[in-house]
């Protein structure tokens, strides 16, 4: 924004601190009006013609401005992604822990990585390795869905999850008034009556 003296226009199109059209006048009129109202011109619309510049405190202006820009990124969740690592050889408390931890990090909207270290020979069990963060996989459906699959780099197997953008269930409908309500599933059309019914 060009404000004042920085303003090169000879006319600019004049709103007052109260959002009111004065009209097209010249610079040095409005200039001088900012001068007696101590405020500022500042240019709002440069690419109209003439073009438009309004009355205001530029420096409270601008203080608004950095405060709201302020907030709006403390209010941005920052996205983190955890990494939760295994052993081939892990117990089932162990693992309880790690699918815990993996949980509580989903829930907090961070992505999870997990990776299992091989040593020695254990290399050659890959695919239990794969097996094992597929389990994972499918314990946490609910809550993530896989970003990136397992992949295998060195010695080391991870894969990517992701928080699972929960969809809204839609309430049952309810039947109109003076409506027929949805007939129950053994009264529908080539279903066998139960016994002891009359039929409809």
């Amino acid at each position: 924004m060009r404000i004042n003296g920085e303003i090169a226009a000879a006319e600019v199109r004049l709103i007052d601190a109260d959002g009111k059209q004065i009209g097209v006048i010249a610079l040095a009129a409005a200039m001088e009006r900012a001068e007696q109202e101590g405020l500022d011109l500042v240019e709002i619309s440069p690419e109209a013609k003439p073009p438009v510049c309004k009355l205001l405190d530029y420096g409270k202006h601008k203080y608004r401005e950095n405060k709201k820009r302020h907030e709006a990124r403390a209010r941005q969740k920052q996205t983190e992604v955890k990494e939760i690592k295994f052993r081939l050889s892990i117990s089932r408390a162990d693992y309880e822990v790690k699918l815990r931890n993996a949980v509580r990090f989903l829930g907090e909207g961070n992505r999870v990585k997990a990776a299992i270290w091989f040593r020695g020979r254990e290399i050659i069990k890959r695919e239990i390795g794969h097996a094992r963060l597929l389990r994972l996989s499918q314990e946490l459906e609910e809550i993530a869905e896989v970003e990136k699959p397992p992949l295998m780099e060195g010695r080391r197997l991870h894969m990517l999850l992701a928080p699972r953008k929960q969809a809204k269930a839609k309430p049952p409908e309810k039947p109109e008034k003076g409506g027929k309500e949805k007939p129950p599933e053994e009264l529908k059309p080539g279903k066998t009556q139960p016994r002891g019914r009359a039929r409809v």
